[in-house]
């Protein structure tokens, strides 16, 4: 499933926990030590709202733009938690639609861990409000320069305003491969999607 998690207060947690439960991510937040406090319970201090607008230029099989925004970073594609367009296209792309405009923080990308990392050179991240060229003409956060070695990389964005984040590897004959797109955001409050 697709979440996008926001912080509706401005919590001063300790330490945050994700759990599933019942098929549903629940985050609870500890507000003060338990050494310090042991009546202290865990609170439940976040809204979810399950995300089910990705798309992608093309789709390899089963590999769905949707599985990039599934909450697990398992970054081997035989698994099947990996998005995958088309083989050589042009200018392949995918994007999210978070349904309303965020302040954009961070973007976090989990690359292929079996092969073919070098896929994800020279992607760029793009945030904005636009659809023109399905979100690519976007301002950009980041190019991803080579994640070889490090299949998972936050890129800071410096709080861009957007309801779309896509991903574009602008070149000729490429694939293009997420296994999980994590994006930060804040809002009066904090807000952090899945």
């Amino acid at each position: 499933m697709d979440y996008i998690w926001i912080f509706t207060g401005k919590p001063n947690c300790l330490q945050l926990n994700v759990l599933l439960i019942n098929n549903q991510f629940q985050i609870f937040c500890t507000f003060s030590s338990l050494k310090q406090n042991p009546d202290q319970i865990p609170q439940l201090c976040c809204e979810n709202t399950q995300l089910t607008d990705a798309a992608q230029s093309s789709t390899l099989s089963f590999a769905t733009a949707s599985k990039a925004i599934d909450g697990r970073r398992n970054s081997f594609y035989s698994n099947g938690f990996c998005s995958h367009t088309a083989e050589d296209e042009t200018n392949p792309w995918w994007r999210v639609d978070l349904q309303r405009s965020f302040t954009i923080t961070a973007v976090k990308v989990t690359n292929r861990g079996d092969c073919c990392a070098e896929r994800l050179d020279g992607a760029e991240i793009r945030i904005g409000n636009s659809l023109e060229n399905n979100g690519n003409n976007n301002p950009r956060c980041g190019i991803i320069e080579s994640l070889d070695g490090t299949p998972t990389y936050t890129f800071q964005c410096h709080e861009m305003e957007g309801r779309y984040i896509s991903v574009i590897t602008p070149a000729l004959l490429k694939a293009l491969t997420l296994c999980e797109v994590q994006v930060f955001a804040s809002l009066p409050g904090i807000a952090l999607v899945f």
